[in-house]
């Protein structure tokens, strides 16, 4: 036995990075299947393998996605293993396992830090045990402030003791870009309260949990050191989110304020609250303050879409494209237009491998996000089209919204939306290079050729 623990450890280190992610996240899927299939979970009868199977790619992966109601279907222990999903999967099975590593005393191995520096989309592999740390301080304090503010507000409403799991589970839900809520399956709510201190706190966690690790290491750091101006990723990553919010907040607000839209009969400072919560939850968390969400006007479900296909940072809790890939798309347009060779921001510009990497997750995603389309409106006759988009690229970006289609799918679609969860939390970037380093090395060049464009 120790024979074969110590060629699959000697294996699993010689494993190219992009790859021990996928089998890291593909094990722990496996693991939390059995998890959730057993008696205890389920309140009248235990999941089936495809719930089981659905509901830990959906948790690990942080979208929110569900062919089920777990606030009513699943049992207490079965939301608390729900839980302990989410925060492991916004978290990441990397940091995890540095943890594990640190109680049981030993010292982290390069290929280990390789792995982790991969999974964060750090440039820095130095600094990388140090991050691990007030990353792990940073997100469960917030998730704790985040907790305590929402019992105090819930208390009335839920009791104070149920109010303590339901707040802790929703503030690690929020940070986590999770998107699953309990509110749905307790009698009286359709969904998460959306009051405006509800929302502004969950809101709030969201919007912390999308800006990516990176950017939340270098703000406390920032903070400390007030001298030390942030990094160019930093300031892209700030400027990209708040960009995305205010335009998302804008065209939802115009869009749903109109007469007999979902926002027409509210006051223009409560519809605003909505529309900016919306926005925010858009690009990844998946939580809908909106009673009738599936009444949206085509118009806001395109402007939902496009802020999901965007997604939130790298190395965040959410999925998308990332806010990277589209600054740097559209540098890499203003430059052309401007007939410059590179990008310039900032006194900086970018490399043409960071502008190689932006192409080609662009071009995987949209390339992976059409094929699931099509898979499922081939295997669903009669699917509409619009309903069956904005659940996949729900589950691209992890984001966990819906329009009520995904818990009527067949095993097959099932599994399809389960891949593209998969897919959208490693990020197109590590798939790619995993299938690259797999290739053979290249012995042979050919000379360039001009086509027309």
């Amino acid at each position: 036995m120790l024979t074969h623990l110590k060629r699959y450890v000697f294996f699993s280190r010689r494993m190219p990075t992009p790859i021990r992610l996928a089998f890291g996240l593909s094990l722990m899927v496996f693991v939390s299947t059995l998890v959730l299939m057993l008696p205890w979970v389920g309140v009248q009868r235990p999941l089936l393998l495809n719930e089981a199977f659905f509901t830990a790619i959906s948790a690990l992966t942080v979208t929110g996605l569900t062919i089920f109601n777990p606030g009513s279907d699943l049992s207490l222990f079965g939301q608390i293993v729900l839980l302990i999903l989410i925060q492991v999967g916004g978290v990441g099975y990397m940091v995890v396992s540095v943890i594990v590593f640190r109680l049981i005393g030993r010292s982290i191995s390069f290929a280990d830090r390789l792995a982790l520096r991969d999974s964060f989309d750090l440039l820095d592999l130095n600094a990388i045990v140090e991050l691990t740390r007030r990353v792990l301080i940073a997100v469960f304090s917030l998730e704790f402030i985040g907790a305590v503010l929402l019992w105090l507000h819930w208390r009335p409403l839920l009791g104070d003791i149920r109010a303590i799991f339901y707040a802790l589970f929703h503030a690690v839900s929020a940070f986590c870009n999770a998107g699953f809520d309990l509110f749905s399956g307790t009698p009286g709510f359709y969904g998460i309260p959306n009051d405006n201190f509800s929302l502004i706190v969950i809101g709030f966690l969201i919007f912390v949990g999308g800006l990516g690790i990176p950017v939340v290491a270098d703000i406390l750091i920032w903070f400390r050191h007030r001298r030390r101006q942030l990094s160019l990723h930093s300031r892209l990553t700030l400027i990209a989110t708040a960009f995305l919010v205010i335009f998302g907040a804008a065209g939802l607000f115009m869009a749903e304020t109109r007469p007999g839209a979902t926002l027409a009969s509210l006051p223009a400072p409560r519809a605003l609250v909505i529309s900016t919560f919306q926005s925010i939850s858009a690009r990844t968390a998946g939580f809908s303050a909106i009673d009738n969400f599936y009444d949206l006007s085509p118009s806001s479900q395109l402007l939902k879409i496009s802020l999901m296909f965007i997604g939130t940072a790298p190395a965040s809790m959410g999925g998308g494209i990332t806010t990277s890939t589209f600054v740097v798309l559209l540098l890499a347009l203003w430059a052309f237009a401007r007939g410059r060779e590179t990008p310039h921001i900032f006194g900086r510009s970018l490399g043409q491998a960071t502008l190689r990497r932006a192409s080609a997750v662009l071009t995987i995603s949209l390339l992976m996000v059409v094929a699931a389309i099509w898979l499922l409106l081939i295997t669903h006759p009669g699917a509409p089209l619009d309903l069956v988009a904005f659940e996949v690229i729900s589950a691209f970006a992890t984001c966990g919204l819906s329009l009520g289609y995904t818990s009527g799918l067949s095993i097959l679609g099932q599994v399809v939306v389960g891949l593209v969860m998969f897919w959208g939390r490693l990020g197109a970037l590590t798939i790619i290079l995993a299938l690259a380093q797999l290739a053979p090395p290249r012995l042979v060049a050919y000379p360039e050729a001009q086509i027309l464009m």
